[in-house]
């Protein structure tokens, strides 16, 4: 018999088909869609690839951060940091924002892995204000108030002369573009890189630990390397995402950059809400929160309310999020992940 272990189903092949038509659409949107159309697929790609990021934490290492808002601001101000001080170009700075929240998440998670559960997630919330008051008293970068960056630094910013000359828009719009290119990029290496890293003998790892760090222990899994690797993987990500959001944005502050609202609780909102330890359930909680901000947002506190309800009333009806149950009523896996055995029919003789 020749048995051989697959993840693939026929879902999961038509939707890489349909993702790979998609993505194609995507690169060329800039072509036929508005400023606006830009800007709110740029904040969709953006939230998405901080979502992934808690989710790969939370979902599936077992680790509920409510202080990721400390590498989305410590990445941010890397980049002005680099951009103002070292006259660095703001594209290439992105990659300083990534490292500058690996940096800090070193000592964040030297401290917050000494605590469990609750204690942990209170932890990393409390370094994330520490490193909030910190970067306040940056003068240089202004302070409190905050800075923007450098006209001529956006204005000659890589690449966004040629996307004026092929898109005939202006500077501006050409940032926009820029922005929304990396994005895309950004949001695809997330996401094909959390799917190959569970598909891995780690992502087994990883699994394990999250479900029981003791028996993961027994069967020789280093459950503290584990934690470190997804800590610090999440970490570098969302530095990065915090840096493009901030090019984009071009202005910057200490509360504006550390909110724990705008990074931290719209994001658990976005991936309770979709489906927490899978990769679909981001996607579609980013859609849905995106859709309730466009519907709600012109009505003040009772936006904030709503979103709170519907996340009760969702976890709820569904405590697996909407894919999830999606996923558990029609087992439908467009992201599959758990191995199964193909092929090695008996033959007669062996029946």
């Amino acid at each position: 018999m020749a048995y051989t272990v697959t993840t693939q189903t026929p879902a999961s092949r038509i939707a890489t088909i349909l993702g790979a038509i998609l993505v194609v659409v995507l690169i060329v949107l800039p072509f036929f869609a508005g400023r606006g159309t830009i800007q709110d697929m740029f904040f969709i790609l953006t939230m998405l690839v901080l979502a992934q990021f808690w989710n790969l934490l939370a979902g599936y290492g077992g680790l509920v951060s409510i202080g990721q808002q400390a590498f989305v601001g410590m990445g941010a101000y890397a980049l002005f940091g680099a951009v103002i001080l070292l006259g660095l170009d703001p594209v290439p700075s992105i990659l300083l924002a990534g490292v500058a929240a690996l940096v800090i998440a070193v000592p964040t998670a030297f401290f917050a892995f000494r605590l469990n559960g609750a204690y942990f997630a209170i932890g990393t919330w409390v370094i994330a204000e520490v490193v909030r008051l910190l970067v306040a008293q940056w003068k240089t970068l202004g302070g409190g108030t905050g800075t923007s960056l450098p006209r001529d630094a956006t204005r000659d910013m890589w690449f966004v002369e040629g996307i004026e000359e092929m898109l005939g828009v202006r500077s501006a719009a050409a940032r926009d573009i820029l922005a929304y290119w990396l994005a895309l990029a950004l949001a695809l290496a997330t996401i094909g890189g959390i799917y190959w890293l569970l598909r891995t003998r780690r992502g087994l790892a990883l699994a394990a630990v999250r479900d029981n760090t003791e028996a993961a222990k027994s069967v020789g899994v280093d459950a503290a390397r584990m934690k470190w690797t997804v800590f610090l993987t999440s970490a570098f990500g969302t530095g990065l995402a915090g840096g493009l959001i901030y090019m984009q944005k071009a202005r910057i502050s200490p509360d504006a950059a550390f909110s724990v609202t705008d990074w931290t609780a719209y994001v658990i909102f976005i991936v309770v809400i979709g489906g927490i330890g899978t990769i679909e359930g981001p996607i579609i909680g980013v859609l849905v929160f995106f859709a309730l901000q466009a519907l709600l947002a012109d009505f003040g506190s009772w936006y904030l309310m709503t979103l709170g309800v519907l996340a009760i009333v969702i976890m709820l009806i569904a405590p697996r999020g909407l894919w999830g149950l999606l996923s558990e009523r029609t087992g439908l896996h467009l992201f599959p992940i758990r191995r199964r055995l193909s092929g090695g029919q008996l033959t007669t003789s062996e029946e």
